[in-house]
C-alpha cells in the first residue's frame, strides 16, 4: 500500500534514508550521510513524501521523497529491493506528477539504470558541488 507521509514514520523513514544513502552511496565517505542526518529529519516532515507500507506486516518498507515536480529520492529497505516497490512508488508519482526530474550520482549504476528503464532521459551532467562527484540530470514526461 501506498499513502501519505505521517509524521510518525518519520523514525523508519529515517533509518531506511541513513541506510541506504550508505549502501548505495560507498563512493561517498559514510560521514557524510552521518553529518546530514539531522537536518534531513528536521526538513524531511514539510516534503511530500509517499511511503510504501508491506500490506500484511504493516511496516514501511520504501519511500520517495518530492518536492514539486522532482524527486529528491527513493529508498527502499536492502532486503526489499528488487521487488518492485521502487517502481511502485515511482508510478504512483507518475500518475500524479506531468514531468519529473532529479538528478542521480553517475557512480549509483543500479540508480541509473532504473530510472532509464523507467523511461527517464539524461538532459545534463554536472558536478555535485559538496561530494565533487558526477550527476545525472534526468527527467520524465507523461
Amino acid at each position: 500500500m501506498i499513502r501519505q507521509f505521517k509524521k510518525n514514520d518519520l523514525p523508519a523513514v529515517m533509518q531506511i534514508w541513513i541506510d541506504t544513502n550508505i549502501k548505495a552511496h560507498d563512493f561517498i565517505p559514510k560521514e557524510y550521510w552521518e553529518s546530514n542526518y539531522e537536518i534531513v529529519k528536521e526538513i524531511l516532515p514539510d516534503a511530500e513524501i509517499y511511503v510504501h507500507e508491506d500490506d500484511t506486516a504493516g511496516f514501511i518498507d520504501g519511500f520517495i521523497g518530492l518536492t514539486d515536480n522532482y524527486i529528491a529520492g527513493i529508498f527502499v529497505k536492502e532486503d526489499k529491493q528488487s521487488k518492485g516497490i521502487g517502481k511502485q512508488l515511482l508510478n504512483y508519482v507518475k500518475n500524479i506528477k506531468p514531468n519529473i526530474s532529479l538528478s542521480v550520482y553517475q557512480k549509483n549504476t543500479k540508480a541509473v539504470r532504473f530510472y532509464k528503464r523507467e523511461q527517464f532521459q539524461i538532459v545534463s551532467e554536472n558536478v555535485d558541488d559538496i561530494t565533487n562527484e558526477k550527476e545525472f540530470i534526468m527527467e520524465w514526461n507523461k
